[in-house]
């Protein structure tokens, strides 16, 4: 019997870990699978297209060969006017010309596109041309942005109890550490022995069954057919308490002798959980200087390593790069080089801008404290003072 149970207790607990991981795979594999569709579709619409010549982009050509003429002609003369006229000429030029579709918008790239759709950054060095292109960019952001809020929410609750566990963790440890100095080995040696005083007279009755409490009895002990009777008695009564037990303890042996039955309350239970998406992170709560740490760790990490893939970046314009990713600014003012390095980093962003969410979250709760109490200020001095009337 002992080696039967075991392999069905690993199925159960193997069972366990399914349901409890499914939820959060469940969004994560959505979010995935969600973004492999969209570039597949993004690169099939905007790396197809044809390029057009029109006639602004004529006009450019020809003024640039104007200038470049007259720059050839007299070089020391028109130097300056030539400069200032090349950098009008090129702010009022469309990036799109120089731009190849089918290298843009390959299937890394568009990738690449749509993580900064839905993660709400939006470089603005990628961006839809056609118009076909633009309205599948705003269908795709109009689903694509509450599923990632749904992932970051999800992926939030499991930071924020990773967090508080650890905060308390440590303050009990560091509550251990601060009484273990201020105890010295006299007065604890007192207590202890207070205690133990305290615990030897505390003694626990447990309640006697009726077998033991009728056999306590003088008269019982004499006979074997009262003996006999008792036994009796007491299995009436276990009877009646089978009887008389509530519903249920008779769905939980149900639940156990039909498997199938039991997989229903898991799948259940498992769909109750997703209403409690959110509560945990309502519940953290930790200093903010402890999360401002920890983003400015987290960031300085991620700038130490991007610097190895884009060697234009240095350590401080890597720093405010991720600085700007994990807030979902992204002016777009810095680019990477490499877009698919981006992809792997992707998991990096997801979690910074978990951290980063909890700590505009804990940031929000502060300020709400703050405009209470100053908003409870100002009322007590605005109130009328009391006067004391003679009687």
């Amino acid at each position: 019997m002992a080696t039967t149970s075991q392999p069905l207790r690993g199925k159960t607990t193997c069972k366990k870990i399914f349901w409890a991981v499914f939820p959060h795979a469940c969004f994560i594999l959505s979010l995935v699978i969600y973004a492999f569709l969209g570039a597949l579709m993004f690169s099939h619409i905007e790396g197809t297209q044809e390029v057009t010549v029109n006639e602004e982009y004529r006009t450019f050509l020809q003024n640039l060969m104007y200038l470049a003429r007259n720059l050839s002609d007299n070089v020391t003369e028109n130097e300056k006017m030539f400069k200032d006229d090349i950098r009008e000429l090129f702010n009022r030029a469309d990036p799109a010309w120089f731009i190849n579709p089918e290298e843009r918008w390959s299937f890394f790239g568009s990738l690449f596109f749509c993580c900064t759709v839905f993660t709400t950054v939006g470089y603005g060095n990628t961006y839809p041309v056609t118009r076909i292109g633009k309205y599948l960019c705003m269908l795709y952001a109009l689903f694509g942005i509450p599923l990632m809020f749904l992932v970051l929410t999800d992926m939030g609750d499991i930071l924020a109890t990773v967090l508080s566990k650890s905060y308390n963790k440590f303050r009990e440890l560091q509550s251990k550490i601060l009484a273990s100095k201020l105890c010295s080995g006299s007065t604890c040696s007192k207590r202890n022995e207070l205690k133990s005083r305290a615990q030897s007279k505390i003694v626990i009755n447990e309640p006697l069954t009726i077998m033991e409490l009728l056999r306590s009895q003088p008269g019982v002990k004499r006979g074997p057919v009262k003996y006999r009777n008792v036994e009796l008695f007491e299995m009436l009564i276990a009877r009646e308490n089978e009887n008389t037990q509530p519903a249920r303890n008779k769905s939980m042996e149900r639940w156990s002798s039909c498997p199938e039955l039991a997989q229903e309350k898991t799948v259940s239970r498992v769909i109750k959980n997703f209403d409690k998406i959110g509560k945990e992170l309502e519940k953290l709560d930790v200093p903010i200087v402890l999360m401002v740490l920890v983003i400015f760790l987290y960031i300085s990490c991620a700038a130490g390593v991007l610097p190895n893939w884009e060697k234009k970046m240095d350590f401080q314009e890597a720093f405010y790069f991720c600085f700007i990713t994990l807030t979902t600014i992204g002016f777009g003012d810095t680019k990477l080089e490499h877009p698919k390095f981006f992809l792997f980093f992707s998991l990096y962003i997801m979690i910074g801008m978990e951290i980063v969410f909890i700590a505009f979250k804990l940031g929000q709760d502060r300020l709400i404290v703050l405009y209470k109490k100053v908003i409870s200020f100002c009322a007590e001095k605005n109130m009328p003072s009391k006067k004391i009337y003679p009687k």
